[in-house]
């Protein structure tokens, strides 16, 4: 946690839950990326944190974002940016989404299937598309598999047929799977994307853009390599696949890397208790679940760091959210450990909490307030 996030929570005591987010450090985990990838262009991910202040801040640094629905495109273009540096990356849009989109300029759009590229040629004629294809996701803490993306050789068909549909074949995505730990994981799929790209130039479809997703992580109880580490996998695997005919464009599309570790959740223990006489382990609940940003504890996936100002022996224990939703238990299964002096009341910190936090809240269920946010 930043020394700024500090200072403001011990001076503005801001009622719990909120999230805290350091824009110093949103622009510092930009450049970190640039420069590991210096050829490519940076796609934020609104989805990772819209804030306005978020987004203002890395438009000024030059970032083009991917985008999700017209909602987002809305967001985005709220900033002052132009509909150029828009991509709509989802697979899955309304038709009116994508007529709505391109009267407002957006120029790219994604697809992965033939439905979708009939909206797309339908609704925004002219438009340069990209294919999606399936990864394995394999080392992903979130993986992103099956929904999203389809094989190589329906891919090449597709493409292929893109030509003929009024729009143009631009090039060619894949993700492989968010908070990705593993920097080789990049070089199976860019050489399925090389495969796709000397197969549709035979068919006489000549692709330009190589989007290699995102997938970059953020540090969250266990460490993670440097960005320098997966920049330097990327760049090996498109030159050993590419050889000397890498894509002219090449784009990523970071969002937990970004905002990620810029944020930190200030929540309250609001109870403490035991199931039985004879089960001395403790449930803590606090006053943000599941339900209020925390969906990535689904599955004990995203196991975030939670800190006390408390410092007594750590005890395991059950931690959990305060919904009447059996579902809203953050963590069972994994050995989290907190102090046993630990008091209703007691202000706790979760950390790297920047991402994929505000956009899970729920609107109010249970009553309880959708997650605020302060971005200083």
């Amino acid at each position: 946690m930043s020394r700024k996030i500090q200072k403001f929570l011990a001076e503005q005591k801001p009622a719990t839950p909120c999230l805290v987010v350091d824009l110093d450090v949103v622009g510092e985990n930009y450049k970190k990326l640039r420069n590991a990838v210096p050829r490519a262009g940076i796609y934020y991910a609104i989805k990772a944190n819209p804030a306005p202040e978020v987004l203002r801040l890395l438009a000024g640094l030059g970032s083009s974002f991917d985008v999700a629905s017209m909602g987002e495109v809305e967001m985005v273009l709220a900033t002052g940016v132009g509909a150029e540096r828009i991509s709509f990356g989802s697979t899955i849009k309304k038709s009116v989404e994508i007529a709505a989109a391109h009267a407002k300029g957006v120029g790219l759009y994604c697809f992965d299937s033939a439905a979708e590229l009939d909206k797309i040629a339908t609704h925004a004629p002219g438009a340069k598309v990209f294919c999606r294809i399936l990864t394995s996701n394999e080392g992903a803490e979130w993986p992103l598999s099956r929904k999203f993306g389809c094989d190589v050789e329906m891919a090449r068909e597709l493409l292929v047929a893109a030509k003929d549909r009024g729009v143009v074949p631009h090039g060619v995505s894949f993700h492989v799977g968010s908070q990705q730990r593993d920097p080789k994981q990049w070089d199976a799929a860019i050489a399925q994307a090389a495969w796709l790209f000397q197969e549709c130039e035979q068919r006489g479809v000549n692709l330009t853009m190589l989007n290699i997703g995102g997938g970059f992580p953020t540090r969250y109880r266990r460490s993670v390599p440097q960005m320098g580490e997966y920049g330097a996998a990327i760049d090996e695997s498109l030159r050993r696949h590419f050889g000397n005919r890498i894509p002219s464009e090449i784009v990523v599309e970071p969002g937990r890397q970004i905002v990620g570790d810029a944020g930190v959740i200030q929540t309250e223990v609001i109870l403490i208790s035991t199931k039985s006489a004879k089960e001395k382990r403790r449930w803590v609940y606090l006053d943000v679940g599941k339900f209020g940003g925390l969906a990535e504890t689904m599955d004990e996936a995203i196991q975030y760091p939670i800190v006390t100002p408390r410092k007594g022996t750590a005890e395991r224990v059950i931690i959990a959210g305060p919904t009447c939703d059996s579902a809203d238990v953050l963590y069972e299964k994994a050995d989290y450990r907190l102090p046993v002096d630990l008091q209703i009341g007691d202000k706790v910190e979760i950390r790297s909490t920047g991402a994929y936090t505000t956009t899970y809240s729920s609107v109010g269920f249970n009553g309880f307030e959708p997650l605020k946010t302060y971005c200083i």
